[in-house]
């Protein structure tokens, strides 16, 4: 292991530390929240205040699986997973989604049970006052976690940072109609609770939505892939960069493998330095493992060749489906033309779009084989 590999494998426990301890934060406050409020809801018979304690209680348990996910995603790689096991924190995002979404069903459901057998709420300001401080709390708490998240890309962190904005929300909601029932003695807090309740499914759908997303596996972000190709075309010899796949094994962890267009003038060992130094230096500014290189050898010595890629190119990029061309190279020895063009997933007929191209290639160079590969646009747009 060398030396940039220890530096990110140093980054790696301190984002796990900071996880841990953030999550440790979290069960604290929700534990501190939902003792209190369930000795007051129990109090006022207020089934609002009793399910908002059950609430930060499963916040609590988010948290624990936080913690357990973040220490079963940090264990080395081995022989049964040799890409790591960082995955494990999109299952644990799942977890906590499905436990925000399975309490605001259950809240739901309670909340028309009040509805059908409604039972007078008994407040205290004393105990409304605990509530607005609870909301205080919580609201201070959803920030700084869904911040912390963001910071070090936890997905788990920031739906338990969104959950503890949604708590805050709740408590919120639950204060109001309390002071309404205290002022007019109209009980509003079972249809409150239908509305909390709707609100927290929502949220728990969403963050179901999210987390199966990344799991799955999403296009790169923009900014990775562009600077990844910028940092590879920041060497001379390299003509250009295509078709990048970053393969997600957890958060900032990404494996990939990219194209290169380089003058069909170097040698191997040109090649071999060139490819060498790509790869350290995508590590070490991107912390991306490049596990491939390809390389496009590029006509550099005909000005002939030249132009008939400019004039090939322009024909087939005036197709709105293709996005790219790249690859070029024309061996006239053996009458051969080949290049490869990224097609958008929106295209109606690969097959169709195929046939055109090589046909209005062969129509200027009819004398010629032409080898048209079909790249995806994995991430070009």
């Amino acid at each position: 292991m060398d030396e940039t590999q220890l530096k990110g494998v140093a980054v790696d426990n301190n984002r796990n530390k900071t996880i841990v301890k953030t999550s440790i934060i979290g069960i604290a406050a929700n534990l501190f929240l939902a003792a209190f409020k369930a000795v007051v809801g129990v109090l006022s018979n207020s089934i609002a205040i009793v399910l908002d304690a059950v609430n930060n209680t499963s916040d609590a348990a988010s948290s624990v699986i936080t913690i357990i996910g973040t220490k079963l995603a940090g264990k080395a790689p081995d022989k049964k997973h040799p890409f790591g096991h960082g995955r494990v924190e999109y299952l644990t995002a799942i977890v906590i989604s499905v436990i925000v979404l399975y309490a605001g069903i259950t809240s739901f459901v309670e909340s028309v049970k009040k509805i059908i057998h409604p039972e007078a709420p008994d407040y205290k300001w004393v105990s409304l006052l605990i509530v607005g401080v609870a909301v205080v709390v919580k609201i201070l708490l959803g920030i700084y976690v869904k911040k912390v998240g963001e910071k070090v890309n936890s997905g788990s962190l920031i739906n338990s940072g969104e959950d503890a904005r949604l708590d805050a929300v709740i408590s919120a909601s639950t204060l109001i109609a309390a002071v309404v029932y205290l002022k007019t003695g109209v009980s509003l807090e079972a249809w409150l609770g239908v509305i909390i309740s709707a609100v927290i499914i929502k949220a728990g759908i969403d963050m179901l939505k999210t987390g199966i997303s990344s799991l799955l596996g999403e296009r790169a972000d923009v900014s990775l892939v562009k600077g990844i190709k910028d940092t590879v075309k920041s060497f001379d010899s390299v003509l250009g960069a295509y078709d990048l796949v970053l393969n997600d094994y957890g958060p900032d962890t990404f494996l990939g493998s990219i194209h290169i267009e380089i003058p069909d003038t170097l040698s191997a060992n040109e090649i071999d330095v060139l490819m060498r130094s790509i790869t350290d230096k995508v590590y070490t500014e991107h912390n991306v493992i490049l596990t491939a290189i390809g390389v496009y050898s590029v006509n550099t010595t005909d000005e002939k060749t030249v132009r008939a890629r400019e004039e090939i190119e322009k024909t087939i990029l005036e197709n709105e489906y293709v996005l790219q061309l790249h690859g070029f190279y024309i061996n006239n020895e053996t009458k051969q033309i080949r290049f490869d063009t990224v097609v958008s997933f929106d295209a109606p007929d690969r097959g169709e779009l195929y046939m055109q191209m090589v046909s209005s290639v062969k129509e200027k160079y009819p004398d010629y084989d032409v080898q048209i590969v079909l790249d995806t646009d994995f991430s070009e747009s």
